[in-house]
């Protein structure tokens, strides 16, 4: 019969990513956690040493009690561990095998095998983190810029769940106030608590409004700005994609529709990550291989937040290169006049009338001109608007950005309510609705259902 689950099990997971490398590190948290190391560890006694110390020996085979491999073993006490319960972590030779044997002679009634994310999960349910910092968590271990790193790392130390908590104080503090009123009209304070309360739900409005700001790049340096590289064939686009990517991912030749489908890359341009996609050549072709690939790169187009579409300014203007031009019209773009080191037959003044909000930079992707203001316009295109100061607080999920639009839309009520001439504690409703929407952020009024299926995104051993 299976061991039920219960939030104050052992746990045991592998911590480090399967497969070779020098070190591999599997965790056990719980109140037994060294009491069944210590079982199957050849060296000092766990239980006896001080807390947060690592100690050298062997873990043990349960059955045949011959040795697995040689570690070095970390004991970290509660309350002071990442989940504050006892924290075990055995570093042991990087491997599948030796580490999956480890883990696996730990593995039973008395430990089981911790679900995904579930050693955050369990610093949030002790109070150690709250949501935001869990989900900063995971944007750290995913972060593909310094910017993004930095942000991950400003809501791990709790600076958005501080910024969240003091809206709902304050909130809390002008609901005390209406309840006041409420519980002794005979002092006639209704003027006054009404226009408290309009105060106050200006201010937080404001504040919310700061936050959802910086949504649209929050959104783009955890997941990256899907950036679609378009052009007719042999204009360039590989090119750029090896230049921007400073590798030879992409094949580069003189003959038309090579790249056949597309190809894909992550690359950082000054802080800002681009998922990149580098699509095939669209035209017209009676190719079927290369026919599916334009079918992807069309495809690729709606789904970008930006397209770099590259055109041949030692040619003259195409029917093909009309084609994009219309094609990528009502999406955010950069155009790039590329190959201006073999004589230009086309200028910005020839694009400008048809492409007059459309930034247009002169580039030699050979001869690397025009390059670096490229990287530029990418940069203050979509974190021009945001001061540095601003970015020590930033919402990255569409988690927190739907529950900061569903509170400022409880603000937008109150306001409403108010000027209306509404009763003052039906206005009190909503008020209440937006601070239970900022707890939710965090964690502090949270559905049990949300908890769980957040921590299961998280992965095993995390």
């Amino acid at each position: 019969m299976a061991t039920a689950v219960t939030e104050y099990d052992t746990i045991a997971a592998i911590s480090t990513p399967i497969g070779e490398g020098a070190i591999s590190i599997v965790r056990l948290s719980g109140e037994d956690a060294v009491e069944q190391v210590n079982r199957l560890f050849k060296g000092k006694d766990l239980t006896d040493v001080d807390s947060h110390t690592i100690h050298y020996g062997h873990i043990l085979d349960a059955t045949t009690q011959k040795p697995i491999d040689e570690v070095m073993v970390s004991v970290m006490r509660a309350p002071k561990t990442f989940t504050r319960e006892d924290i075990v972590e055995i570093n042991c030779h990087g491997g599948v095998v030796a580490t999956n044997r480890i883990l696996q002679n730990f593995l039973g009634e008395e430990v089981r095998l911790a679900e995904p994310g579930e050693f955050t999960k369990r610093a949030f349910l002790n109070g150690r983190i709250d949501l935001t910092q869990a989900e900063s968590v995971m944007d750290l271990i995913r972060a593909k810029t310094d910017k993004a790193m930095q942000v991950a790392v400003n809501q791990l130390d709790g600076q958005l769940n501080n910024l969240i908590h003091n809206l709902r104080e304050e909130i809390l503090q002008v609901l005390a106030q209406v309840e006041v009123n409420i519980d002794y009209p005979e002092y006639d304070m209704d003027d006054m608590t009404t226009q408290l309360l309009l105060e106050k739900a200006q201010h937080i409005q404001t504040q919310i409004d700061g936050l959802l700001q910086t949504a649209k790049q929050g959104k783009i340096l955890r997941h990256g700005l899907a950036t679609a590289l378009v052009g007719r064939p042999n204009v360039g686009k590989s090119s750029l994609l090896n230049y921007l990517i400073k590798e030879d991912k992409a094949i580069v030749t003189d003959i038309e529709g090579t790249t056949r489908d597309v190809l894909e890359e992550y690359v950082n341009v000054r802080d800002v990550p681009l998922k990149l996609v580098d699509t095939a050549g669209i035209r017209q072709t009676k190719d079927v291989v290369e026919k599916i690939g334009v079918e992807r790169s069309k495809k690729a187009i709606n789904e970008s937040d930006l397209v770099l579409l590259v055109i041949n300014a030692a040619e003259e203007l195409t029917g093909e290169d009309q084609t994009l031009l219309e094609l990528t019209r009502d999406k955010n773009r950069i155009i790039l006049l590329n190959k201006i080191d073999l004589g230009a037959k086309i200028s910005r003044d020839d694009l400008i009338n048809q492409a007059p909000d459309t930034p247009i930079i002169e580039i030699s992707v050979q001869n690397t001109q025009g390059l670096d203001q490229l990287e530029e316009q990418i940069a203050t295109m979509f974190f021009g608007g945001i001061e540095t100061n601003q970015t020590d607080v930033m919402v990255t999920n569409a988690r927190q950005i739907g529950l900061l639009t569903q509170a400022q839309h409880s603000l937008d009520e109150v306001i409403a309510g108010i000027a209306n001439g509404m009763p003052i504690d039906l206005v009190q409703i909503d008020m209440t609705a937006c601070w239970d929407k900022l707890g939710e952020i965090t964690g502090e009024s949270a559905p049990d259902e949300l908890i769980t299926q957040l921590f299961s995104q998280f992965c095993l051993g995390k």
